[in-house]
């Protein structure tokens, strides 16, 4: 009677679904978008607690640094520069600060702290003092530490973590973004492809319902990753429709899932694992009539193809580029990481003995990857897209409208024009880089001087969201390495039409740069007066030649639609003096001020005469300088103060004859 009674029950909520499933996706994905601008998870920590006491979720070794995920009252980040032997679900006393993580101070870029405000997290605490007082003692954690202390004896450890239990963090960020450059970083989640290899072996050793806790097990085991959950749950639903009849087809039932979980957590909508693995996955139920009675190269070819134009928008929103050619190499990657990586991985684990045969192709895989990321004729930059143009081309995409193609002309071009004059002071640390934007035309002036990859990478991710494909003009202010060590990368990884440097003999550094000018042929000037781009002009307000580096910077003068702006690069007190004698220049509105506010420039009389209105310091934050000086700070009081190490990058734009400020604040 109650087994009818639930039939019965189940029908009915079908009918209701089955019917209405798509609309109430859309509520509910209209619902997910307002709570994630709306709410922000608050602390239950006040930030002034000086001990924690929780248990471990994570841990991982990421720049030779232990970093563990605790859970107190709320989960927290602690990083230690001081490795301790422990394990999943111990408990710690961990004593420390807490520390708010920041926002991105570019623009267009990553922001770490809504990204763990989104998983709950709102304080990292980096200390040396951690204290286990209780060893982990829960089954299921028992069995991770078993399984991640095993893993750890083998050479391909990083892999077998990646293939086993999900867990990318070894991954270094060079090599977690060569996978995205080449479109395959999908490969080293654990998603649908995957599971069906593990279900295909679960099926021949245990029942159904075996399967199903196994499957439950699985999703604890490895923390609850999206794309599992998403794989794991499709399986546990389909056998749910079968056994009770409910005839949902594939499509409702991804929907169904997609729906649920953004009802129990509406922060998954940001979740790019989240979007990746429900948009392909539907996708490829929705074209399944193209793959059908079709032989395996033309079927795995036209999988490829879609998976590529479902996944784009999302790519490009977090990448700023796409690279064409990843359809083809999927159709090697694809299967060689499914049918080989993935099952010898499991293979490995039970016999040590193999790693080293595992090694080899893993091997294969890396060095493969390094080849091809060489290979750069079909990868493009691309800005950032709108949600507007998003909807718009995911419309014409699942209504299979070849006006799609158009859609993905609009990407590539979009932002290449810039129809109002922007000017970006970026914060790029202790140096100095500003862009700025003409119609079509880009200049740059300085590159800073960055001191590890992923922040050099920063700077490229930023001029490719705005849509800069090339750099009509690289200006130098002068040739030391806070003002230019970036340039030879920019130059290798952007179109530079031209390169401009100051007065005086080139130093080493600038030696090094015009050795890449000349191999790839790229014209270099120095010490000119004027630059004429379309309607506007820039003056390089040249006086004498300086017996230092400093007072031979650049300081270029330009005006758009009637405001004025004034790039001092080092230029000290001396240059500041003979610049007031030659130039008759006053109420400059935007001043970037010279030599990061070092007091050697920003002299008193010179900022009088001038009488900016806004000045911009480019400094890092705790900087060993003690910049900007104090007495430069007085010098300026009468102007609005912008500092990068307070302020983060800040952009100037004309509209409508008007100046219009924006920060990107840390």
């Amino acid at each position: 009677m109650f087994q009818e009674l639930e039939i019965t029950y189940l029908k009915r909520l079908r009918m209701i679904l089955k019917s209405n499933i798509k609309w109430i996706l859309v509520l509910v994905l209209a619902y997910s978008f307002v709570f994630n601008n709306i709410y922000t998870y608050k602390s239950k920590y006040n930030g002034n607690e000086k001990i924690i006491r929780g248990y471990v979720l994570e841990k991982k070794i990421s720049n030779n640094k232990l970093v563990l995920v605790v859970k107190g009252k709320e989960k927290i980040i602690v990083k230690s520069d001081k490795k301790i032997d422990v394990n999943y679900h111990d408990q710690v006393l961990v004593r420390g600060y807490l520390k708010e993580p920041k926002n991105n101070t570019i623009f267009n870029l990553f922001n770490y702290k809504k990204y763990l405000n989104r998983k709950k997290i709102c304080y990292i605490l980096k200390t040396n003092n951690i204290r286990i007082i209780k060893k982990n003692k829960n089954i299921i954690f028992s069995i991770k530490n078993y399984l991640y202390n095993r893993i750890e004896k083998y050479r391909t450890k990083k892999y077998l973590k990646i293939f086993i239990l999900g867990n990318k963090d070894e991954l270094d960020y060079e090599e977690k973004n060569l996978y995205k450059n080449l479109g395959i970083i999908h490969l080293l989640s654990i998603s649908g492809s995957y599971i069906s290899i593990m279900l295909l072996v679960l099926n021949k050793l245990l029942n159904k319902k075996l399967i199903m806790i196994f499957l439950i097990f699985y999703i604890v085991l490895t923390g609850f990753q999206i794309s599992i959950i998403r794989s794991c749950s499709c399986y546990l639903l389909f056998i749910l429709n079968s056994k009770y009849d409910l005839k949902f087809n594939s499509k409702e039932i991804i929907m169904l899932l997609g729906t649920i979980l953004l009802l129990i957590n509406p922060f998954y909508l940001y979740d790019i694992g989240f979007l990746l693995s429900f948009i392909v996955s539907y996708s490829l139920m929705f074209f399944y009539d193209l793959f059908e009675n079709k032989n395996y190269i033309y079927k795995s070819l036209l999988i490829s193809i879609v998976s590529f134009l479902s996944s784009l928008p999302i790519i490009v929103n977090t990448n700023y580029s796409i690279n064409l050619l990843s359809v083809v190499y999927n159709l090697f990657y694809i299967p060689y990481s499914v049918f080989i990586l993935y099952p010898l991985s499991y293979i490995t684990f039970f016999y040590p003995f193999l790693d080293n045969l595992y090694m080899l192709f893993i091997n294969i895989f890396e060095h493969v990857s390094l080849y091809l990321n060489n290979i750069n004729i079909l990868t493009f930059s691309v800005s950032r897209i709108p949600m507007f143009l998003i909807l718009i081309y995911y419309y014409l995409l699942f209504s299979r409208n070849r006006k799609i193609i158009i859609m993905l002309i609009i990407f590539n071009f979009y932002n290449y024009f810039c129809f109002i004059p922007k000017v970006y002071f970026l914060d790029v640390g202790q140096g100095d880089t500003s862009l700025i934007r003409l119609k079509n035309k880009t200049l740059l002036i300085d590159t800073g001087g960055l001191y590890n990859y992923s922040n050099y990478n920063n700077l490229i991710m930023f001029f490719r969201s705005i849509g800069t494909k090339k750099i009509d003009y690289m200006l130098i202010s002068h040739g030391d390495f806070d003002h230019m060590g970036e340039a030879i990368n920019l130059v290798n990884n952007f179109k530079v039409e031209k390169v401009i440097f100051n007065c005086g003999e080139f130093n080493d550094l600038e030696k090094e740069l015009i050795k890449v000018l000349d191999k790839k042929k790229i014209k270099y000037y120095s010490c000119i007066k004027e630059l004429n781009i379309d309607s506007n002009k820039l003056y390089f307000l040249q006086t004498k030649e300086y017996d230092n580096e400093n007072d031979n910077s650049n300081v270029i003068y330009i005006e758009f639609d009637g405001y004025k702006f004034m790039f001092m690069g080092d230029a000290g007190i001396d240059k500041e003096k003979d610049i007031l004698e030659k130039y008759n220049i006053s109420d400059i509105d935007v001043l970037k001020v010279g030599h990061h506010g070092s007091r050697t420039s920003s002299g008193k009389e010179f900022i009088n005469i001038i009488n900016p209105k806004y000045s911009i310091i480019s400094v890092g934050k705790n900087n060993r300088y003690g910049h900007p000086n104090k007495e430069v700070l007085n010098n300026l009081e009468n102007s609005k103060i912008y500092r990068t190490d307070q302020d983060g990058s800040i952009m100037f734009k004309i509209k409508n004859n008007k100046l219009k400020i924006e920060t990107c604040s840390p």
